[in-house]
């Protein structure tokens, strides 16, 4: 039924299309077949495509309209460089601002990932991974942060395949010790901690396509360190 989605519904569902890959990089994102496609009047899908250009999964192109985006290879390294500053911060503020209901939901998650990891289902571990890293930063407090730190998780996905994890038995023991730093009030030890963990998980990222090269500095050395195949 057309118009039974709000525009926050749509703007989720193309997100979801976009990070998955059902609308890939460079395609074209036209207002008839989007709103054909979900059901749905063009004005919520016209929304959509504004909030999707404002957190840099759709761009504008002269002659063509609305795109999915192609990041370049600075662009998917910013991300992780950003994740390391963003989400040791949200794990400070999570030792300062949680509540006891955070705390029961990070526990629980820790546990299932500690047993998923100790059976081998790398799938439930991938997800229970990301509840884990969304609820904490849920427990920031902050809903400037919290909305930060999704978006970054979105297109680090986005951008991004994590290898099955080899160590994802050591990874959950990492997320118990932050957690721990958390119950306690520690907030600089929870930064550390959670510093630390995403250094270390750097080396199973790998970047999920060929990134468009930089057109622009073409001549100066492109940091992608962090995004190297």
């Amino acid at each position: 039924m057309r118009g039974h989605l709000s525009a926050h519904a749509v703007c989720t569902a193309i997100r979801d299309d976009i990070v998955s890959g059902a609308l890939a990089p460079g395609s074209r994102l036209i207002e008839e077949i989007l709103a054909a496609r979900y059901g749905v009047s063009r004005v919520p899908v016209r929304e959509a495509l504004r909030t999707l250009q404002s957190e840099g999964f759709v761009t504008t192109r002269r002659h063509a309209g609305a795109c999915v985006a192609e990041p370049t290879e600075q662009e998917a390294a910013d991300l992780l460089d950003i994740r390391a500053l963003l989400e040791p911060l949200g794990a400070a503020r999570a030792a300062a601002r949680r509540s006891p209901a955070h705390l029961k939901v990070l526990r629980g998650l820790v546990r299932l990932g500690r047993e998923r990891a100790r059976h081998g289902h790398p799938d439930d571990v991938r997800q229970l991974d990301g509840w884990f890293h969304e609820t904490l930063a849920q427990a920031a407090g902050s809903p400037s942060l919290t909305a930060l730190l999704t978006q970054l998780r979105r297109k680090i996905e986005w951008m991004y395949v994590v290898e099955a994890p080899a160590r994802a038995a050591e990874s959950w023991d990492e997320h118990g010790a932050v957690l721990d730093a958390v119950a306690r009030g520690d907030a600089e030890r929870a930064r550390a901690l959670m510093a630390a963990h995403i250094e270390r998980s750097l080396p199973v990222h790998r970047l999920r396509r060929p990134a468009v090269p930089a057109v622009r500095d073409a001549k100066r050395p492109v940091n992608t360190a962090r995004a190297r195949n």
